[in-house]
């Protein structure tokens, strides 16, 4: 299992690799840690590394997704990004560039339609295609008016996430 794990600015990738009792193999941006985690009570943990003992306290905030870290000298607020999140985020993200030259999703999925053709004039706000990804169905508009100049896929396509769909000017 794959997280990525926002604290405070930094985002890291945390990967599971294995769990055996208290045990557990972790990686964090593709570097390996072994520790031994253990809940000593309610939301305090007490983590073994490297011959290093840590106390945490994990206060959940008012999502699930939310959480207050506190060690005995700091505390850190963390957010666990899931991939919905992560869509969206990227979603937001792109959706504020004014000088769009190109559609694309953020995430791998598959064309479910184009409504438009090369040549053919889109005004702000319309939908140049619809994407499936993750069972949800995204429409992709043009964030200014514009002419379609390329259509680089088809319906019924299989995309990469941040792969050019339609290229506009």
């Amino acid at each position: 299992m794959e997280l990525d794990i926002q604290v405070g600015e930094r985002t890291a990738c945390v990967e599971l690799i294995s769990k055996e009792g208290n045990k557990v193999q972790i990686a964090i941006d593709g570097v390996n840690y072994e520790v031994d985690i253990v809940m000593v009570e309610n939301g305090v943990y007490s983590i073994i590394s490297d011959n290093k003992s840590y106390n945490v306290e994990l206060t959940r905030g008012e999502s699930g997704k939310h959480y207050m870290v506190n060690t005995l000298y700091n505390f850190f607020p963390v957010e666990i990004v899931d991939i919905q999140s992560k869509y969206m985020k990227s979603r937001k993200v792109d959706d504020s560039d004014e000088n769009q030259t190109r559609i694309f999703s953020p995430m791998h999925g598959k064309i479910v339609k184009i409504p438009v053709k090369v040549g053919d004039e889109a005004k702000l706000g319309q939908t140049v295609i619809i994407v499936e990804a993750m069972k949800m169905q995204s429409e992709y508009k043009v964030k200014r008016d514009c002419i379609i100049k390329e259509i680089l896929v088809s319906e019924g396509d299989n995309i990469e996430g941040k792969q050019t769909l339609i290229v506009i000017e």
